[in-house]
This record gives C-alpha cells, structure tokens and sequence, in this order.
C-alpha cells in the first residue's frame, strides 16, 4: 500500500481526521453491504444481539445494549426492533421477549456471513498484533481526551 504522506509527515497529521475517515469508511462500506441484502446496520446489530444471546433477551435489553452503538439513541434501536419484526425475522410475546424465526435464522446467517467477508476486506494485510495496538491507541485517545466509549 502507498500512503498518503512519509512518515514523518504522518506523525503530525491530525488524529481527528484520520479516525473520521476510517470511522467514516468502515460504516459507509458495512452500510451499502447490509443494505444490498436487504437490512440496515442497526437491524443487523439487533439480529446478532438476538441470535448469539445465551438467554432470551428482551426489547428493553436489546434497546439498551445498543442505544450507544454509534449515537443511535434508545427511540431509534426501538423502529429497528420492530423492523425486525415487520420482516418476519423476530417475534416479540407479550413480555418483550424477542425470538428468531426460522426466516430470520436464515436471515441472520447470511448477513454474519457477508459480515465475516467484510471483516476480512477491512483486515487484509493487517495482523493481530496491529489490529490490537490500534485500538490500544485508539483507546488511549479516548481516555486521554475525557471520551468514553461506549462499553467503559
């Protein structure tokens, strides 16, 4: 890969900018490869929060797992639960318990399977210990700046 600058112009370049643009990458690429098959990113989140769950989870729980996932907000998780539901993928009973279907199994294995292709574009050429001293960093950046993140 060529980059954009050498290397010592690279360490003063403004962080803010470039965790943007990566930031604004990643989501505009994962986005338009939901949305071709069908989903948003934040249905996605709901179906895998649904599907992987040890135990039956509830709207209540899902909403507020997810609220902080890019500043989508509680109302906002609740209209992408009940698209889920629209879809046929989720039921809900009368206690906000939330089930897959059988078609939103199917639904879900599909999307985790483009999921996998696109954690593999975004990660070529980028090993492990790469990958976990950036988000060290990025973590850094956060903490040093009074930020929170969404799990701390």
């Amino acid at each position: 890969m060529e980059y954009s600058h050498s290397d010592t112009e690279l360490i003063q370049q403004p962080i803010g900018y470039w965790s943007w643009a990566a930031y604004n990458a990643v989501v505009t690429r994962t986005r338009a490869a939901l949305a071709g098959i069908g989903t948003t990113q934040p249905q996605w989140w709901v179906l895998a929060q649904v599907a992987r769950a040890d135990t039956v989870r509830t709207r209540a729980e899902v909403s507020r797992l997810l609220q902080n996932y890019l500043d989508t907000g509680r109302g906002a998780m609740g209209a992408e639960i009940d698209a889920t539901i629209a879809h046929g993928w989720l039921t809900e009973d009368a206690a906000g318990r939330l089930e897959l279907t059988a078609e939103g199994r199917a639904f879900y294995d599909r999307a985790a399977a483009l999921q996998d292709e696109l954690w593999a574009e975004r990660h070529a050429g980028i090993d492990d210990e790469e990958y976990l001293t950036t988000l060290k960093v990025l973590q850094r950046f956060i903490h040093n700046t009074g930020g929170h993140a969404w799990h701390q």
